[in-house]
């Protein structure tokens, strides 16, 4: 780094004759590029045809400073740009721990190396950033004019998301076509001012102060202001994520729910991370316009209808605070109008995530119907089998399970001893009516298909004198899949291989209680981590042994989960033909607000007598 003085001689100089400067094209001495325009870093395909080499000198005006966490460092631009709307003007000049002591509008000349950065690691999947490291940086001017930024809008996104990948389906190698795909688009804005205008909010803010929006209102919106995402070819690919740059003591990050919207300009230099993808870095914040989204609320169950819920409770245990308890619970009592049965996922042991060897969840479970009780709800009892420890998958220690509660005012539940974490429950010909061996009891627990994750339970009910079957599941996780923005197109989904094994045993279990009762009710409820359009969800709807009630709903209600701002179906409740028609309804109370009980939303049904 120079010194102050030589700083100052440089910046006076250059204020004086910058109508005069003629800034070169690059030119390779040895191992070092000399002057090259960041266009010409970039490139017109993901990977810069730089990358690895030393450069020199390389100009550009400062328009935004990262001053804080350990990937410190400040955007640089271009202000001439060429002809190409496949390359990028803009680069992300990193200086590690270290505060760059440059600021907005500056003028430098840069000196580093060009490497591509991958965050959160190649393996993950995700795209690579370009950037210059160990740089070193001479300030040539101040107070320069910035670059006008990209305007984000419908009519500059593409509808098409992703070129398709070569080969392994590998999109890095592919020439940028901004004017064909979203992906494409933004990485041809890589690390340039862009901006958004009166930009709705599609996904609300999250713990780590981010947000997601959308460019184009009109692209599958739901009736809450959400974006839907109703199939693997409508990824949305106007929705981008927001974060901010700016001091949050002087100007806060906005607390946003799914319907509000960033009125006036939201604008910074878009970035990409591993966690969503393309985001704007904002140094302008829009203003938040508070929508006033409600909650819902289901109407009460007639006394002859049978109202089963599923809830995921999202790690829920006696460390959490007592305010998840309550808000759960008021949600159960006020926003359920207190199901009949409920199906809870996410219910972690008495010890929380304490990896400690405990493995029951009595305090979890009484703390929780205590909890309902006192907000005016019934007095439910539980029913659960505890795992094996570390057995199931989910946060470290916490051994979550799928659990029971029921109203005994209004539902019978016959305990028959025997079911345990291994031991499978089986289905009896009792005089020509199915009856579970154990209740509850365990479906094939040790079936390779359940390794380390949830394995259903399996409820015999009887309300009004009349058999209920339901099967309570917790399918394993999505984690492993290759991202939706990310290098590998179509995405490859690892983990659906696990959970269409374990559908196929869900839709065995309910064609066992069928075949000695084809009349019988079954439900099968819970999260099962996938979209009704998926190969899982289809092996468990083969052959018609359950069918999804959630169909006969305007399809853009298909929603109970918000994920990098598209809202789409993770819980379902699937029914047998014998438990006739269902009134279906997923009650929005959680996944579209920034203060959230669970990160799902609940879903309940209603049924005849």
């Amino acid at each position: 780094m120079s010194s102050r003085l030589a700083r100052t001689s440089a910046i006076t100089v250059v204020a004086l004759c910058s109508t005069l400067l003629v800034l070169p094209s690059f030119s390779a001495s040895g191992s070092t590029v000399k002057a090259p325009r960041l266009h010409e870093i970039q490139g017109s395909e993901r990977i810069s045809p730089l990358a690895g080499k030393q450069v020199s000198d390389v100009p550009g005006v400062v328009t935004a400073v990262r001053g804080f966490g350990k990937a410190r460092g400040f955007w640089l631009q271009d202000p001439k740009p060429d002809s190409d709307p496949a390359t990028s003007e803009g680069v992300f000049v990193y200086t590690g721990e270290k505060t760059p002591d440059v600021k907005v509008e500056d003028s430098v000349r840069v000196s580093g190396e060009v490497s591509e950065f991958y965050p959160g690691g190649k393996d993950v999947g995700g795209q690579s950033v370009t950037q210059l490291t160990g740089a070193k940086w001479t300030v040539k001017s101040r107070g320069e004019r910035l670059p006008k930024a990209a305007a984000l809008n419908a009519d500059r996104v593409p509808d098409k998301y992703a070129p398709k990948g070569g080969e392994n389906g590998d999109i890095e190698g592919l020439k940028l076509r901004p004017e064909e795909n979203a992906l494409d688009l933004y990485e041809s804005l890589e690390g340039m001012r862009t901006q958004l205008k009166n930009a709705p909010v599609t996904g609300p803010t999250t713990e780590f102060g981010e947000l997601w929006v959308t460019a184009d209102p009109e692209e599958n919106p739901t009736p809450r202001g959400g974006t839907l995402y109703g199939d693997y070819d409508e990824q949305n690919g106007a929705r981008v994520k927001v974060s901010s740059l700016l001091d949050l003591k002087e100007h806060p990050f906005p607390d946003a729910n799914v319907g509000d919207a960033l009125s006036g300009t939201t604008a910074g230099p878009l970035d990409y991370d591993n966690f969503g993808g393309y985001t704007v870095r904002a140094t302008a914040m829009g203003e938040l316009k508070d929508n006033k989204l409600k909650r819902e609320k289901t109407r009460k169950q007639r006394k002859d209808q049978l109202a089963v819920a599923t809830y995921n409770v999202e790690n829920l245990s006696p460390a959490s605070d007592a305010a998840k308890f309550d808000r759960l619970a008021e949600g159960l009592v006020e926003n359920l109008a207190s199901p009949d049965v409920v199906a809870l996922e996410e219910v972690q042991d008495n010890s929380g995530p304490d990896d400690d060897g405990t493995v029951a969840a009595d305090k979890t479970l009484d703390q929780l119907t205590a909890a309902i009780k006192k907000a005016g709800g019934p007095a439910y009892e539980w029913r659960q089998i505890s795992p094996e420890d570390k057995a199931d998958g989910g946060q470290p220690g916490g051994n979550i399970r799928v659990a029971f509660l029921y109203n005994p005012k209004r539902v019978s539940f016959t305990d028959r001893k025997g079911g345990d974490a291994t031991s499978p429950v089986k289905v009896e010909d009792d005089g020509g009516a199915p009856k579970l061996s154990a209740n509850p009891g365990r479906v094939t627990p040790q079936d390779a298909a359940w390794k380390e994750t949830r394995k259903p339970l399996a409820g015999e009910f009887t309300f009004r004198g009349r058999q209920v079957f339901v099967v309570a599941n917790h399918f394993s996780s999505k984690g492993g899949d290759a991202p939706m923005e990310g290098r590998i197109q179509p995405p490859e989904r690892a983990s659906e291989k696990q959970r269409v094994e374990q559908a196929k045993l869900v839709n065995a279990f309910a064609k066992e209680v069928q075949s000695v009762d084809s009349k019988a009710a079954v439900i099968a409820a819970g999260d099962f981590n996938d979209f009704p359009f998926s190969p899982s969800l289809d092996a468990v709807r083969a052959g018609k042994a359950l069918t999804s009630p959630m169909e006969k709903l305007p399809a853009g209600e298909h929603y109970g989960y918000v994920f990098s701002g598209n809202s789409q179906v993770l819980d379902h409740v699937l029914t047998s033909k014998g438990t006739g028609a269902v009134e279906y309804d997923i009650v929005h109370i959680n996944a579209e607000f920034h203060d959230q009980a669970s990160d799902h939303d609940p879903t309940v049904i209603r049924l005849n007598r």
